[in-house]
């Protein structure tokens, strides 16, 4: 489905999917998993991806690392961590984490991709660009504001609102304009990942997730408000709740 998904978009000029990993890339595109090249960054899994982080170097493992490490291996069908196997294991750790687990969803989004016909093309124009890099994505103010559905301009009563009156909603929804007008993209692209869970936003979305923004009401200033802000949009490169 998510292969049909992805094919239409394409036949249709709608969005691409910006940020698959260039390793899932090569081993769908007929690469093995043995000539992939698979770095941490890789691996989605966060907790996974700091269990085999602890690996790196050569200092040794603390008493939970060492747990930690050989749980995640002994669950793969892998030996423990020792001094003599540790860049092996941290190598086997990483391929399977990002390719091994997914190696079902690679297939099945090969066959998405082929029962929309575009797979002829994409094997023989290595220039068609179906899944774009993160970093050729292009952040403006405008694209973010214009599809803002922002409160309305009444007080209301309901939990969200709270106890906050006109005045304030006005004065931080101010603030959050002025925010997105002088932001980076980087900074666009942190605020959409924080906001929706995906920094690609290019056409409006059902609101299966709310994709509610909550901004408490009472602010200094600006200077405060764009702290606050930055310090929260921040966390989204780590896992949501670690702030």
């Amino acid at each position: 489905m998510a292969g049909r998904m992805i094919g239409h978009s394409f036949l249709h000029d709608g969005p691409q999917l910006a940020g698959l990993s260039p390793a899932i890339l090569h081993v769908l595109f007929g690469g093995t998993p043995e000539t992939a090249t698979v770095t941490t960054k890789d691996c989605a899994d966060l907790d996974i991806r700091e269990t085999i982080e602890s690996l790196h170097g050569t200092a040794d493992l603390t008493e939970d690392q060492t747990s930690a490490v050989t749980d995640l291996a002994l669950s793969w069908d892998l030996p423990g961590p020792t001094q003599a196997n540790r860049r092996w294991l941290t190598e086997k750790l990483l391929i399977h984490s990002v390719l091994g687990r997914t190696c079902k969803q690679v297939k099945q989004l090969r066959s998405g991709l082929k029962e929309t016909g575009i797979w002829p093309l994409l094997s023989e124009r290595s220039d068609v660009v179906l899944f774009p890099a993160v970093t050729a994505a292009i952040y403006t103010p405008q694209m973010v504001l214009e599809r803002i559905n922002w409160p309305p301009e009444t007080v209301q009563s309901d939990e969200d609102s709270g106890d906050c009156s006109l005045e304030s909603k006005c004065l931080v929804t101010g603030y959050l304009r002025r925010f997105i007008e002088t932001a980076s993209p980087d900074q666009l692209k942190d605020l959409l990942t924080f906001w929706v869970g995906w920094e690609v936003q290019l056409f409006k979305t059902a609101a299966t997730c709310f994709e509610k923004f909550k901004i408490p009401g009472r602010c200094r200033d600006y200077h405060s408000f764009e702290e606050d802000l930055l310090s929260s949009i921040a966390s989204s490169e780590h896992g949501f709740g670690l702030l």
